[in-house]
């Protein structure tokens, strides 16, 4: 069993700590009291030492991004802290979890990033499904209020989205958190410049913003220590899938996937065999049994031609129809397309129905060429990762499993015969009218 230390969920005792008095006498809020001590170049000098990078997917440097926004007396804006806990990630489901069982740690990160960056202003955008961890951290809040001396000159506003994928990207989340339908901006400007309200602004994720509170916990060269090269610190991983203890793991990065999976996770159930690993959310390449050796950390998981994303690891056995699960991340991405871009809007849409031409054994050889051309004229198109996401997932199960493509097209049907695992099983389609699609051209 690999070492399990936590940092995340430290002092917790497997349980949860949503008590204020207690999260006291356990040490909290010491942190805070250590980053409001320091100057704010100061409070982000450390971080940068911790070598802490972004939990949400993209793995950028903490510390640098808060660098990005501009010193108070540059501009005369207000500067905003936002939070992303719009959790949609297909495979993860990591932040709900730090929400609901340390709670005052990931307030305390909001509050020490508010100082690092002279923010008075903290918004948490919230997945409005997450309507227990909502409460959770409401109630939190209240609990500082009644205190009175942790908040400072900072307000914290707990604001509840509407369920749409597209505000898991930051400037989408901006864009919806100011009252408008949530689509991609442009870029340049980024947010750190002309963010919420055209204002600087430095936009985390959950995870990310938590384990700030650690960095100060233990000091960056503590923090450093754990995890490797690159990667330092703890991740929690969110396994899940053909797995015999699916769950939230927090291990430090580097451990294997072979470790995870069977060390931690039991294995593969019933006696099945790994077939397949996506290992940073539905948006990653897929990797092959023969990869499970694989560290999971960002430069190894590049190496190996994928991507640690957001930690969030799907074991796929052999009964899986790699087409049919193509199918299934294709319609998602389809249907959660804010329509923006022409590439997203028309080219998910045609990466769906391709894959199931070829899933209905009505396909030649011509489709399957058909279906790389079309991901790679969607890949760096678009405003936002939402089309490249589709794309670069279903292009790596062609990559990785080419041969099963294959034999559906000369066999002229599912070689599973209604055995695979994902049979009947679809996400939601806009084929339904969502986003006005039906009225795209699409091939025949």
């Amino acid at each position: 069993m690999p070492e399990r230390p936590e940092l995340v969920f430290a002092r917790t005792d497997g349980g949860a700590v949503t008590d204020l008095e207690e999260y006291v006498a356990r040490g909290g809020f010491v942190a805070l009291a250590k980053a409001r001590a320091m100057e704010p170049d100061a409070v982000i000098a450390e971080l940068e030492a911790s070598g802490l990078r972004g939990r949400g997917g993209a793995f950028f440097p903490t510390g640098r991004k808060w660098a990005f926004v501009p010193k108070p007396d540059r501009l005369a804006k207000p500067h905003y802290l936002v939070v992303n806990a719009d959790e949609s990630e297909p495979g993860t489901f990591k932040d709900r979890e730090i929400m609901l069982r340390v709670p005052f740690r990931f307030l305390e990160g909001c509050l020490i990033g508010a100082h690092a960056i002279a923010a008075k202003h903290v918004f948490v955008y919230i997945r409005g499904e997450y309507e227990r961890e909502f409460e959770v951290l409401r109630s939190a809040l209240e609990q500082m209020h009644a205190r009175g001396d942790l908040l400072g000159d900072v307000t914290i506003v707990l604001h509840r989205g509407a369920g749409a994928y597209i505000c898991g990207e930051e400037t989408a989340l901006l864009e919806s958190l100011e009252g408008k339908r949530g689509q991609p901006r442009t870029k340049p400007p980024f947010p750190a410049i002309a963010g919420l309200y055209a204002a600087p602004t430095a936009v985390n994720n959950v995870e990310s913003i938590t384990t700030v509170t650690v960095v100060f916990e233990l000091g960056a060269e503590e923090y450093a220590k754990v995890g490797v090269e690159g990667s330092t610190g703890t991740r929690v991983f969110s396994l899940s899938g053909n797995v015999v203890r699916p769950g939230n793991y927090e291990l430090p990065h580097g451990i294997t996937l072979r470790e995870l999976i069977y060390d931690v996770g039991g294995g593969v159930p019933n006696g099945r065999s790994l077939k397949a690993v996506i290992p940073g959310g539905s948006s990653t390449p897929v990797l092959t049994a023969d990869d499970i050796d694989t560290p999971l950390d960002f430069d190894s998981l590049v190496r190996a031609g994928s991507s640690i994303g957001s930690a969030g690891v799907i074991v796929i056995d052999d009964r899986c129809c790699m087409v049919q699960l193509g199918i299934r991340v294709s319609q998602f991405y389809e249907h959660e397309s804010c329509g923006k871009c022409t590439p997203c809007r028309v080219g998910t849409r045609w990466l769906t129905q391709i894959l199931q031409k070829i899933e209905d054994g009505r396909a030649d050889q011509s489709d399957l060429d058909l279906l790389l051309s079309v991901c790679d004229r969607i890949l760096g198109t678009c405003l936002c990762p939402l089309g490249d996401s589709d794309a670069i997932a279903v292009a790596s199960y062609v990559a990785r499993f080419r041969d099963e493509f294959q034999e559906h097209v000369h066999l002229g049907r599912c070689p599973f015969e209604g055995a695979s695992s994902l049979e009947g099983i679809l996400a939601p389609s806009a084929l339904h009218g969502a986003h006005g699609h039906e009225h795209e051209a699409v091939p025949a």
